[in-house]
Protein backbone atom coordinates (compact mmCIF):
# COMPACT_ATOMS: atom_id res chain seq x y z
CA UNK A 1 0.00 0.00 0.00
CA UNK A 2 1.22 3.49 -0.86
CA UNK A 3 1.70 6.29 1.65
CA UNK A 4 1.92 10.08 1.39
CA UNK A 5 4.67 11.58 3.54
CA UNK A 6 4.38 15.25 4.53
CA UNK A 7 6.79 17.49 6.44
CA UNK A 8 4.61 20.34 7.66
CA UNK A 9 5.20 24.01 8.18
CA UNK A 10 5.42 25.38 4.64
CA UNK A 11 2.70 27.83 3.51
CA UNK A 12 1.26 26.91 0.12
CA UNK A 13 1.99 29.53 -2.53
CA UNK A 14 1.58 29.75 -6.29
CA UNK A 15 -0.92 28.99 -9.02
CA UNK A 16 -2.40 25.67 -10.14
CA UNK A 17 -5.05 24.51 -12.60
CA UNK A 18 -7.97 22.47 -11.26
CA UNK A 19 -8.59 19.06 -12.83
CA UNK A 20 -11.82 17.68 -14.24
CA UNK A 21 -14.55 16.57 -11.86
CA UNK A 22 -14.71 12.93 -10.82
CA UNK A 23 -18.38 13.23 -9.87
CA UNK A 24 -19.19 14.58 -13.33
CA UNK A 25 -16.97 12.17 -15.27
CA UNK A 26 -18.38 8.93 -13.85
CA UNK A 27 -22.05 9.43 -14.85
CA UNK A 28 -20.91 10.88 -18.18
CA UNK A 29 -18.87 7.74 -18.83
CA UNK A 30 -21.98 5.68 -18.08
CA UNK A 31 -23.97 7.97 -20.38
CA UNK A 32 -21.59 7.27 -23.27
CA UNK A 33 -23.55 4.04 -23.74
CA UNK A 34 -26.57 6.08 -24.84
CA UNK A 35 -25.04 6.88 -28.24
CA UNK A 36 -23.44 4.75 -30.93
CA UNK A 37 -21.49 7.80 -32.10
CA UNK A 38 -17.81 8.23 -31.18
CA UNK A 39 -17.31 10.24 -27.97
CA UNK A 40 -14.38 12.50 -27.13
CA UNK A 41 -14.06 13.73 -23.54
CA UNK A 42 -11.66 16.54 -22.71
CA UNK A 43 -10.50 17.28 -19.15
CA UNK A 44 -11.43 13.79 -17.92
CA UNK A 45 -9.48 13.04 -14.72
CA UNK A 46 -7.29 9.93 -14.63
CA UNK A 47 -8.34 8.36 -11.34
CA UNK A 48 -8.82 4.92 -9.84
CA UNK A 49 -12.60 5.35 -10.02
CA UNK A 50 -12.37 6.34 -13.68
CA UNK A 51 -10.18 3.31 -14.36
CA UNK A 52 -12.77 1.07 -12.70
CA UNK A 53 -15.60 2.59 -14.74
CA UNK A 54 -13.60 2.09 -17.94
CA UNK A 55 -12.98 -1.54 -16.93
CA UNK A 56 -16.74 -2.01 -16.64
CA UNK A 57 -17.43 -0.37 -19.99
CA UNK A 58 -14.70 -2.42 -21.70
CA UNK A 59 -16.29 -5.64 -20.43
CA UNK A 60 -19.57 -4.49 -21.98
CA UNK A 61 -17.94 -4.02 -25.39
CA UNK A 62 -17.01 -0.33 -25.32
CA UNK A 63 -13.67 0.68 -26.82
CA UNK A 64 -11.79 3.30 -24.80
CA UNK A 65 -8.41 4.91 -25.44
CA UNK A 66 -6.54 7.91 -24.05
CA UNK A 67 -5.21 10.06 -26.91
CA UNK A 68 -3.47 13.44 -26.64
CA UNK A 69 -4.84 13.96 -23.13
CA UNK A 70 -8.44 13.22 -24.12
CA UNK A 71 -10.51 10.07 -23.59
CA UNK A 72 -12.05 8.62 -26.74
CA UNK A 73 -14.91 6.12 -26.49
CA UNK A 74 -16.75 4.01 -29.05
CA UNK A 75 -19.91 2.29 -27.79
CA UNK A 76 -21.18 1.24 -31.22
CA UNK A 77 -20.25 -2.39 -30.59
CA UNK A 78 -21.39 -2.57 -26.97
CA UNK A 79 -23.07 -5.96 -26.68
CA UNK A 80 -23.69 -6.81 -23.03
CA UNK A 81 -25.92 -5.46 -20.28
CA UNK A 82 -24.42 -7.72 -17.57
CA UNK A 83 -21.90 -5.77 -15.51
CA UNK A 84 -18.69 -7.48 -14.32
CA UNK A 85 -18.65 -8.09 -10.58
CA UNK A 86 -14.99 -7.25 -9.85
CA UNK A 87 -14.76 -3.54 -10.80
CA UNK A 88 -18.42 -2.98 -9.89
CA UNK A 89 -17.75 -3.92 -6.26
CA UNK A 90 -14.87 -1.41 -6.18
CA UNK A 91 -16.95 1.50 -7.41
CA UNK A 92 -20.00 3.10 -5.83
CA UNK A 93 -20.78 4.93 -9.06
CA UNK A 94 -21.26 1.67 -10.93
CA UNK A 95 -24.91 2.07 -9.92
CA UNK A 96 -25.17 4.71 -12.67
CA UNK A 97 -24.93 1.90 -15.18
CA UNK A 98 -28.45 0.72 -14.36
CA UNK A 99 -30.02 3.74 -16.03
CA UNK A 100 -27.70 3.85 -19.03
CA UNK A 101 -27.99 0.10 -19.67
CA UNK A 102 -31.78 0.30 -19.51
CA UNK A 103 -31.72 3.31 -21.83
CA UNK A 104 -29.50 1.46 -24.33
CA UNK A 105 -30.56 -2.20 -24.11
CA UNK A 106 -33.80 -2.26 -22.12
CA UNK A 107 -32.09 -4.61 -19.65
CA UNK A 108 -29.47 -4.33 -16.89
CA UNK A 109 -27.84 -6.77 -14.50
CA UNK A 110 -25.40 -5.65 -11.80
CA UNK A 111 -24.18 -6.42 -8.31
CA UNK A 112 -24.66 -4.06 -5.40
CA UNK A 113 -22.08 -1.29 -5.82
CA UNK A 114 -19.02 -0.80 -3.60
CA UNK A 115 -16.98 2.29 -2.72
CA UNK A 116 -15.95 4.02 0.51
CA UNK A 117 -17.75 2.95 3.67
CA UNK A 118 -18.98 6.37 4.78
CA UNK A 119 -22.45 5.38 5.81
CA UNK A 120 -25.69 3.86 4.61
CA UNK A 121 -26.23 4.75 0.95
CA UNK A 122 -29.45 3.01 -0.05
CA UNK A 123 -30.32 2.53 -3.70
CA UNK A 124 -34.07 2.41 -3.05
CA UNK A 125 -34.58 5.82 -4.69
CA UNK A 126 -32.85 4.54 -7.83
CA UNK A 127 -34.99 1.40 -7.88
CA UNK A 128 -38.22 3.31 -7.19
CA UNK A 129 -37.56 5.76 -10.03
CA UNK A 130 -36.72 3.03 -12.54
CA UNK A 131 -39.80 1.07 -11.49
CA UNK A 132 -42.00 4.10 -12.09
CA UNK A 133 -40.66 4.21 -15.66
CA UNK A 134 -41.98 0.68 -16.08
CA UNK A 135 -38.88 -1.37 -15.35
CA UNK A 136 -39.28 -4.71 -13.61
CA UNK A 137 -36.58 -4.66 -10.92
CA UNK A 138 -35.77 -7.61 -8.69
CA UNK A 139 -32.90 -8.45 -6.38
CA UNK A 140 -31.63 -11.98 -5.87
CA UNK A 141 -28.47 -13.05 -4.04
CA UNK A 142 -26.94 -9.58 -4.18
CA UNK A 143 -27.63 -9.14 -7.89
CA UNK A 144 -29.98 -6.47 -9.27
CA UNK A 145 -31.86 -7.50 -12.42
CA UNK A 146 -33.78 -4.87 -14.41
CA UNK A 147 -36.01 -5.55 -17.39
CA UNK A 148 -37.50 -2.56 -19.20
CA UNK A 149 -37.88 -3.09 -22.92
CA UNK A 150 -40.98 -0.89 -23.02
CA UNK A 151 -40.20 1.97 -20.67
CA UNK A 152 -42.85 4.67 -20.43
CA UNK A 153 -42.47 8.26 -19.27
CA UNK A 154 -43.68 9.15 -15.77
CA UNK A 155 -43.95 11.93 -13.20
CA UNK A 156 -41.42 10.96 -10.53
CA UNK A 157 -41.20 12.62 -7.10
CA UNK A 158 -37.99 11.84 -5.23
CA UNK A 159 -38.32 11.58 -1.45
CA UNK A 160 -34.80 13.02 -1.17
CA UNK A 161 -32.80 14.98 -3.79
CA UNK A 162 -30.37 12.14 -4.48
CA UNK A 163 -27.70 12.96 -7.07
CA UNK A 164 -27.24 9.37 -8.19
CA UNK A 165 -30.97 8.64 -8.42
CA UNK A 166 -31.57 11.83 -10.42
CA UNK A 167 -28.82 10.92 -12.89
CA UNK A 168 -29.91 7.28 -13.16
CA UNK A 169 -33.51 8.22 -13.90
CA UNK A 170 -32.41 10.77 -16.51
CA UNK A 171 -30.39 8.16 -18.38
CA UNK A 172 -33.14 5.54 -18.27
CA UNK A 173 -35.79 8.09 -19.27
CA UNK A 174 -34.10 8.89 -22.60
CA UNK A 175 -35.23 5.39 -23.60
CA UNK A 176 -38.80 5.83 -22.32
CA UNK A 177 -41.66 6.83 -24.58
CA UNK A 178 -42.99 10.33 -23.77
CA UNK A 179 -42.05 13.13 -21.37
CA UNK A 180 -40.65 12.31 -17.94
CA UNK A 181 -40.55 14.85 -15.12
CA UNK A 182 -38.35 14.39 -12.05
CA UNK A 183 -39.54 16.48 -9.10
CA UNK A 184 -37.35 17.27 -6.07
CA UNK A 185 -34.38 16.46 -8.27
CA UNK A 186 -30.86 17.03 -6.99
CA UNK A 187 -29.45 20.37 -8.14
CA UNK A 188 -25.70 19.67 -8.26
CA UNK A 189 -23.76 21.21 -11.16
CA UNK A 190 -22.53 17.74 -12.12
CA UNK A 191 -26.11 16.95 -13.20
CA UNK A 192 -26.04 19.99 -15.49
CA UNK A 193 -22.82 18.65 -16.99
CA UNK A 194 -24.49 15.30 -17.66
CA UNK A 195 -27.43 17.10 -19.29
CA UNK A 196 -25.07 19.03 -21.57
CA UNK A 197 -23.32 15.82 -22.60
CA UNK A 198 -26.53 13.90 -23.29
CA UNK A 199 -28.04 16.78 -25.25
CA UNK A 200 -24.88 16.84 -27.38
CA UNK A 201 -25.82 13.27 -28.34
CA UNK A 202 -29.23 14.51 -29.54
CA UNK A 203 -31.36 13.79 -26.47
CA UNK A 204 -33.78 16.40 -25.14
CA UNK A 205 -33.26 17.17 -21.45
CA UNK A 206 -33.88 20.45 -19.63
CA UNK A 207 -34.06 21.76 -16.08
CA UNK A 208 -30.88 20.21 -14.67
CA UNK A 209 -29.62 22.41 -11.86
CA UNK A 210 -33.19 23.10 -10.73
CA UNK A 211 -35.55 20.94 -8.69
CA UNK A 212 -37.50 19.79 -11.78
CA UNK A 213 -35.86 17.98 -14.69
CA UNK A 214 -37.69 17.24 -17.95
CA UNK A 215 -36.66 14.41 -20.29
CA UNK A 216 -38.26 13.73 -23.67
CA UNK A 217 -37.56 10.10 -24.45
CA UNK A 218 -37.06 8.16 -27.68
CA UNK A 219 -35.50 11.11 -29.47
CA UNK A 220 -33.74 10.24 -32.74
CA UNK A 221 -29.97 10.66 -32.27
CA UNK A 222 -27.26 10.84 -34.91
CA UNK A 223 -24.42 8.37 -34.80
CA UNK A 224 -22.28 9.82 -37.59
CA UNK A 225 -20.94 12.86 -35.70
CA UNK A 226 -18.37 12.81 -32.91
CA UNK A 227 -19.88 13.82 -29.56
CA UNK A 228 -17.35 16.17 -27.98
CA UNK A 229 -17.61 17.33 -24.38
CA UNK A 230 -15.33 18.97 -21.81
CA UNK A 231 -15.74 17.71 -18.24
CA UNK A 232 -16.46 20.51 -15.76
CA UNK A 233 -13.78 21.45 -13.19
CA UNK A 234 -13.81 19.57 -9.89
CA UNK A 235 -15.25 21.75 -7.14
CA UNK A 236 -14.09 19.32 -4.44
CA UNK A 237 -10.49 19.32 -5.69
CA UNK A 238 -10.68 23.13 -5.76
CA UNK A 239 -12.04 23.22 -2.21
CA UNK A 240 -9.34 20.81 -1.00
CA UNK A 241 -6.56 22.99 -2.45
CA UNK A 242 -8.12 26.09 -0.88
CA UNK A 243 -8.24 24.34 2.50
CA UNK A 244 -4.59 23.40 2.13
CA UNK A 245 -3.69 27.06 1.62
CA UNK A 246 -5.96 28.19 4.46
CA UNK A 247 -4.52 25.76 7.03
CA UNK A 248 -0.92 26.74 6.19
CA UNK A 249 -1.41 30.51 6.04
CA UNK A 250 -0.71 30.46 2.33
CA UNK A 251 -1.66 32.38 -0.77
CA UNK A 252 -2.72 30.56 -3.93
CA UNK A 253 -4.57 31.09 -7.19
CA UNK A 254 -6.71 28.39 -8.78
CA UNK A 255 -7.28 28.55 -12.53
CA UNK A 256 -9.64 26.59 -14.75
CA UNK A 257 -12.21 26.44 -11.97
CA UNK A 258 -15.83 27.55 -11.53
CA UNK A 259 -16.24 29.87 -8.51
CA UNK A 260 -20.02 29.81 -8.93
CA UNK A 261 -19.98 26.15 -7.84
CA UNK A 262 -18.06 26.89 -4.62
CA UNK A 263 -20.33 29.44 -2.94
CA UNK A 264 -20.76 27.64 0.38
CA UNK A 265 -17.07 26.67 0.55
CA UNK A 266 -15.89 30.22 -0.14
CA UNK A 267 -18.30 31.59 2.48
CA UNK A 268 -16.86 29.33 5.22
CA UNK A 269 -13.27 30.11 4.25
CA UNK A 270 -14.06 33.83 4.51
CA UNK A 271 -15.58 33.17 7.94
CA UNK A 272 -12.22 31.62 8.89
CA UNK A 273 -10.52 34.90 7.97
CA UNK A 274 -9.35 34.19 4.40
CA UNK A 275 -9.45 36.93 1.80
CA UNK A 276 -10.87 35.55 -1.43
CA UNK A 277 -11.38 37.15 -4.82
CA UNK A 278 -13.04 35.32 -7.71
CA UNK A 279 -13.26 35.88 -11.43
CA UNK A 280 -15.04 33.90 -14.12
CA UNK A 281 -12.66 30.92 -14.01
CA UNK A 282 -10.20 31.66 -11.21
CA UNK A 283 -10.06 32.05 -7.44
CA UNK A 284 -7.36 33.75 -5.37
CA UNK A 285 -7.08 33.04 -1.64
CA UNK A 286 -4.87 34.78 0.91
CA UNK A 287 -5.01 33.20 4.36
CA UNK A 288 -4.21 34.61 7.81
CA UNK A 289 -1.34 33.08 9.77
CA UNK A 290 -3.89 31.01 11.69
CA UNK A 291 -7.55 30.49 10.68
CA UNK A 292 -10.39 31.72 12.84
CA UNK A 293 -13.17 29.56 14.21
CA UNK A 294 -16.13 28.57 12.04
CA UNK A 295 -19.21 28.70 14.23
CA UNK A 296 -21.30 26.17 12.29
CA UNK A 297 -20.88 23.97 9.22
CA UNK A 298 -23.87 21.83 8.24
CA UNK A 299 -23.57 19.49 5.27
CA UNK A 300 -26.58 19.68 2.96
CA UNK A 301 -27.50 18.90 -0.65
CA UNK A 302 -26.30 21.49 -3.19
CA UNK A 303 -26.24 24.48 -3.00
CA UNK A 304 -25.62 23.79 0.69
CA UNK A 305 -22.22 22.87 2.10
CA UNK A 306 -20.99 19.65 0.41
CA UNK A 307 -20.50 16.53 2.50
CA UNK A 308 -17.42 15.82 0.36
CA UNK A 309 -15.73 18.88 1.95
CA UNK A 310 -16.62 18.10 5.55
CA UNK A 311 -13.44 16.17 6.35
CA UNK A 312 -11.12 18.84 4.89
CA UNK A 313 -12.79 21.57 6.94
CA UNK A 314 -12.62 19.30 9.99
CA UNK A 315 -8.82 19.36 9.60
CA UNK A 316 -8.84 23.13 9.13
CA UNK A 317 -10.92 23.68 12.28
CA UNK A 318 -8.47 21.58 14.31
CA UNK A 319 -5.96 24.45 14.20
CA UNK A 320 -8.45 27.36 14.16
CA UNK A 321 -8.65 29.92 16.94
CA UNK A 322 -11.65 29.14 19.15
CA UNK A 323 -14.36 26.51 18.83
CA UNK A 324 -15.97 25.27 15.63
CA UNK A 325 -19.02 23.03 15.13
CA UNK A 326 -19.68 20.60 12.26
CA UNK A 327 -22.98 18.79 11.71
CA UNK A 328 -22.94 15.94 9.17
CA UNK A 329 -26.48 15.61 7.81
CA UNK A 330 -25.84 13.48 4.72
CA UNK A 331 -23.88 10.39 5.89
CA UNK A 332 -23.96 8.98 9.41
CA UNK A 333 -20.50 7.38 9.34
CA UNK A 334 -18.31 10.11 7.91
CA UNK A 335 -16.14 11.03 10.89
CA UNK A 336 -13.61 8.17 10.68
CA UNK A 337 -10.84 10.71 10.11
CA UNK A 338 -11.54 12.12 13.58
CA UNK A 339 -9.72 9.34 15.45
CA UNK A 340 -6.73 9.73 13.11
CA UNK A 341 -6.65 13.50 13.66
CA UNK A 342 -6.59 12.85 17.41
CA UNK A 343 -3.27 11.04 16.87
CA UNK A 344 -2.00 14.40 15.63
CA UNK A 345 -3.29 16.29 18.68
CA UNK A 346 -6.75 17.35 17.58
CA UNK A 347 -9.24 18.06 20.39
CA UNK A 348 -12.94 17.54 19.76
CA UNK A 349 -16.13 16.05 21.16
CA UNK A 350 -18.59 14.02 19.13
CA UNK A 351 -22.28 13.48 19.81
CA UNK A 352 -24.06 11.53 17.10
CA UNK A 353 -23.59 13.53 13.89
CA UNK A 354 -22.24 16.67 15.57
CA UNK A 355 -18.56 17.46 16.17
CA UNK A 356 -17.39 20.27 18.47
CA UNK A 357 -13.76 21.12 17.76
CA UNK A 358 -11.48 23.17 20.03
CA UNK A 359 -8.68 24.42 17.86
CA UNK A 360 -5.06 23.93 18.94
CA UNK A 361 -2.17 26.13 17.88
CA UNK A 362 -0.26 23.25 16.31
CA UNK A 363 -0.87 19.66 15.31
CA UNK A 364 1.95 17.12 15.58
CA UNK A 365 3.03 14.83 12.77
CA UNK A 366 2.10 11.16 13.18
CA UNK A 367 1.52 7.94 11.26
CA UNK A 368 -2.16 7.91 10.34
CA UNK A 369 -4.41 5.85 8.07
CA UNK A 370 -6.85 7.01 5.41
CA UNK A 371 -10.17 5.21 5.94
CA UNK A 372 -11.88 6.75 2.91
CA UNK A 373 -11.28 9.17 0.04
CA UNK A 374 -12.05 12.57 1.58
CA UNK A 375 -10.77 11.56 5.01
CA UNK A 376 -7.43 10.75 3.41
CA UNK A 377 -7.33 14.21 1.82
CA UNK A 378 -8.10 15.76 5.22
CA UNK A 379 -5.22 13.93 6.89
CA UNK A 380 -2.88 15.13 4.15
CA UNK A 381 -4.06 18.71 4.71
CA UNK A 382 -3.51 18.33 8.45
CA UNK A 383 0.01 17.12 7.74
CA UNK A 384 0.74 20.29 5.76
CA UNK A 385 0.29 22.32 8.94
CA UNK A 386 1.66 19.87 11.52
CA UNK A 387 5.04 20.01 13.22
CA UNK A 388 7.28 17.22 12.02
CA UNK A 389 6.49 14.39 9.62
CA UNK A 390 3.08 12.92 8.90
CA UNK A 391 2.67 9.61 7.06
CA UNK A 392 -0.77 9.01 5.55
CA UNK A 393 -1.17 5.31 4.83
CA UNK A 394 -3.67 3.78 2.36
CA UNK A 395 -3.07 6.54 -0.19
CA UNK A 396 -4.98 4.42 -2.72
CA UNK A 397 -8.18 5.78 -1.17
CA UNK A 398 -7.05 9.30 -2.00
CA UNK A 399 -6.26 8.26 -5.59
CA UNK A 400 -9.94 7.47 -6.11
CA UNK A 401 -10.73 11.18 -6.30
CA UNK A 402 -7.49 13.10 -6.86
CA UNK A 403 -4.91 12.96 -9.66
CA UNK A 404 -1.81 12.65 -7.47
CA UNK A 405 -2.83 14.99 -4.67
CA UNK A 406 0.76 15.05 -3.42
CA UNK A 407 1.93 16.46 -6.78
CA UNK A 408 -0.64 19.26 -6.58
CA UNK A 409 0.60 20.29 -3.13
CA UNK A 410 4.24 19.85 -4.21
CA UNK A 411 3.65 22.30 -7.08
CA UNK A 412 2.46 24.82 -4.46
CA UNK A 413 5.59 24.46 -2.34
CA UNK A 414 4.75 21.69 0.12
CA UNK A 415 7.40 19.24 1.36
CA UNK A 416 5.53 16.11 0.33
CA UNK A 417 6.22 12.82 -1.43
CA UNK A 418 4.71 9.42 -2.15
CA UNK A 419 6.23 6.17 -0.94
CA UNK A 420 5.31 2.69 -2.11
Amino acid sequence: MASIVVSGGRPLRGSIRVSGAKNAALPILAGSLLTKAPVKLENCPRLRDVDNMLAILTELGVEAVWKDGALELDSSRAHSYVMPQGPSKELRSSIFMLGSLLGRFGHAVCTHPGGCEIGHRPIDLHIKGLTMLGADVRETHGVIVCDGENLTAADIHLDYPSVGATENIIMAAVGAEGETLIHNAAREPEIEDLQTFLNAQGHEISGAGSSTVRIVGKRPVRDDVVVEHRIMPDRIVAGTLLCGAAITGGEITLTGTAPAHLGSIIAKLREAGCQISARAQSIRLSAPERPGEIKLIETLPYPGFPTDMQAQFFALCCVAKGTSVIVENVFENRFKHGAELQRMGAIFTQKDRTIIIRGVEKLTGARVTAKDLRGGAALTIAGLAAEGETVVENAEFIDRGYERLEEMFLALGADIRREG
